[in-house]
């Protein structure tokens, strides 16, 4: 299986019809449609339903796409570390991060590495806990951002220099916003927003024996979308302070009380192997995280 026959494949796969994809890729299409039958042929599987005007991917095509991307992923990374062995000026570092304020310090020593290599990229993907982990064990990252205690059997790790401050986002019509502290007896019969890995964690151990008694509305992954909602009054939206910024809006932070703070961890893969411009970034970031 090519990786080129895979970039194909992806590409009809966004577009969903063959000619515009045949157009993106500077193919013909009677080319493009070849490539495609002979995929289909190689895995013994029908990947696309044909429509008049569009294509869809079937139940085996939606799980190529997947395994797809991962490997399409991983040939640029590795092209791209190939290139910058010798390029001591630049190169790429992929990033998973998960969603905090304290991203300032990790963005403050990235930009303190491009001064001093101007050719230096940078690639950011955003994801819990369990997304950037699982790109990070495939190799397709260089390093993740987590909230929570890395698993020191798997992985070397730096700790930021400030911890995130959990809080509770509020309509500034409701009855709870007149308050300055937000304790678990206050949230007991609301409708909670906050993302699953935060709700089964940080939360249950916060409310302690009064965890039954919340009541979980929605999750999010993104605190953005979770702020939309608690601006329609459809809930309160628990997560970090500064994520949401509230200034002149009709919405109002208030923090837990008792306080509740999560650590957030620059991760890495033990015994990892780093091009030139990672092994840079990491002696630099484990110089100013000191």
């Amino acid at each position: 299986m090519e990786i080129k026959n895979l970039r194909y494949f992806l590409a009809v796969a966004r577009e969903e019809n063959m000619s515009k994809a045949a157009e993106l890729l500077h193919v013909s299409q009677p080319t493009l449609s070849k490539t495609l039958k002979a995929l289909e042929e190689e895995l013994g599987k029908k990947l696309f339903v044909r429509h008049s005007f569009s294509i869809s991917l079937t139940d085996e095509g939606m799980l190529l796409r997947d395994r797809a991307q991962d490997l399409v992923a991983m040939s640029d990374k590795i092209e791209q570390e190939f290139n910058s062995l010798d390029d001591i000026t630049g190169g790429n570092i992929y990033f998973g991060l998960a969603e905090s304020y304290q991203i300032r310090y990790l963005a403050r020593e990235i930009y303190r590495l491009k001064e001093k290599y101007p050719n230096f990229t940078y690639h950011i993907t955003s994801g819990d806990t369990e997304q950037v982990t699982e790109k990070l064990d495939k190799g397709i990252l260089d390093f993740a951002v987590l909230c929570e205690t890395p698993d020191s059997n798997k992985y070397e790790y730096v700790k930021f220099p400030e911890a995130d401050v959990w809080g509770a986002i509020i309509s500034s019509s409701h009855l709870l916003a007149k308050k300055k502290f937000i304790r678990v007896s206050d949230l007991i019969g609301q409708p909670l927003f906050v993302s699953e890995q935060s709700w089964n964690n940080e939360i249950k151990t916060w409310a302690k024996d009064r965890f039954a008694e919340l009541k979980l509305e929605g999750s999010f992954r993104l605190s953005y979308n979770g702020s939309v909602f608690a601006r329609e009054n459809l809930g309160i939206l628990l997560t970090f302070k500064n994520l949401i910024n509230t200034e002149g809006t009709d919405m109002v932070f208030r923090p837990l009380s008792p306080e509740l703070k999560s650590e957030l961890y620059l991760i890495w893969n033990k015994y990892q192997t780093f091009t030139p411009i990672a092994e840079k970034f990491l002696e630099q970031i484990q110089k100013a995280f000191k």
